[in-house]
């Protein structure tokens, strides 16, 4: 496949209407403190849905404003992608129920698990559905709930993670803009530093499992750091060779948003300048699949990426799973 083939032609985002800040989690008696909080990790406050938001709910929204942008319509819509890890339900996917709610009769919907990777793995399995040519216009969504699976007695995992989604329209490419370069890995030899140890088939959920917390999220938090840092810096070596650029030729990086510490030695190690990397942990703490789709929206609205920019994706996340992105817009 010569590229660009595909290019992303819009972008949306939604995030559910519950900010948490730091200062409030000493009110739910976890020992920590907003500094403690921003000194590790760079995250003031995160989104979290409430009653009547659901990862369909926000994805469908996330949705619509990508396709308003994009100019297309429900019926014009050929395939769906979710990426995410907190599923609605684990039966059927929360695609089908996406392209229920967006009226997308016509369109082949199905998810993918790659955890933060999501989006990154998505676009480019869509990327290889439009080159079939038997597909014009693909919706990808990065979309999370992690606040259902996260353990809220847990400092370490609770403070990390928010709510929300990320949707993007990809459509073959014109005028050269699309996909430079793309890389996916995995290493599932290092599942357990980061993963939800039951309520799977393996150990389906029982009254003891949901008692001692065993079926949500738990990290090895230094060991998933320093690998997050080597696999992105990797990724990142990767999208720039498989573009044939260099860090210079890059406008504007958006990396997956873990932890400002994990953005900031990407940066340093890809020579990209902080000031061309867009950061929102801040505001969003870690959104997993969504963190990307959700910075990329943020960026376009703000006039930080025009018609030429090159922009560059970097992402990591459980499985391990990792990847990288270069696209011209």
């Amino acid at each position: 496949m010569k590229r660009p083939f595909a290019m992303l032609a819009a972008t949306g985002h939604a995030v559910p209407k519950r900010v948490l800040r730091n200062d409030e989690f000493v009110g739910m008696g976890i020992d920590t403190s907003d500094e403690w909080i921003r000194e590790r990790t760079g995250i003031r406050e995160r989104h979290i849905a409430g009653e009547g938001e659901t990862l369909t709910s926000i994805s469908a929204e996330a949705a619509r404003l990508a396709m308003k942008r994009a100019g297309v319509t429900a019926s014009e819509l050929d395939v769906i992608i979710l990426g995410t890890a907190s599923p609605d339900r684990l039966l059927p996917a929360t695609a089908v129920e996406i392209q229920a709610a967006l009226g997308a009769t016509r369109a082949v919907a199905f998810d993918i698990d790659a955890a933060c990777s999501g989006w990154l793995y998505g676009i480019q399995i869509a990327e290889g559905l439009l080159a079939t040519g038997g597909y014009e216009t693909i919706l990808v969504i990065g979309g999370e709930q992690l606040s259902r699976i996260v353990n809220w007695k847990d400092r370490n995992t609770c403070v990390l993670f928010g709510d929300g989604a990320g949707a993007t329209i990809l459509k073959k490419s014109t005028k050269g803009r699309g996909i430079l370069s793309a890389y996916m890995r995995s290493d599932g030899t290092l599942a357990d530093l980061l993963h939800r140890p039951k309520g799977g088939c393996l150990a389906p959920v029982t009254p003891e499992i949901i008692a001692d917390g065993s079926h949500l999220l738990t990290m090895a938090g230094r060991e998933v750091f320093k690998n997050a840092v080597r696999s992105m810096a990797d990724a990142s070596d990767r999208a720039l060779d498989g573009a044939k650029l260099s860090a210079a030729d890059i406008d504007l990086m958006i990396p997956h948003q873990a932890n400002i510490r994990i953005i900031e030695a990407t940066a340093k190690h890809a020579n990209i300048p902080m000031e061309k990397v867009y950061v929102n942990v801040d505001r969003f703490g870690n959104t997993s699949a969504a963190s990307i789709p959700i910075a990329l929206s943020e960026a376009q609205e703000q006039g930080l990426i025009k018609e030429g920019s090159t922009v560059m994706f970097v992402a990591f996340g459980a499985g391990f799973t990792w990847g990288s992105m270069v696209v011209r817009f």
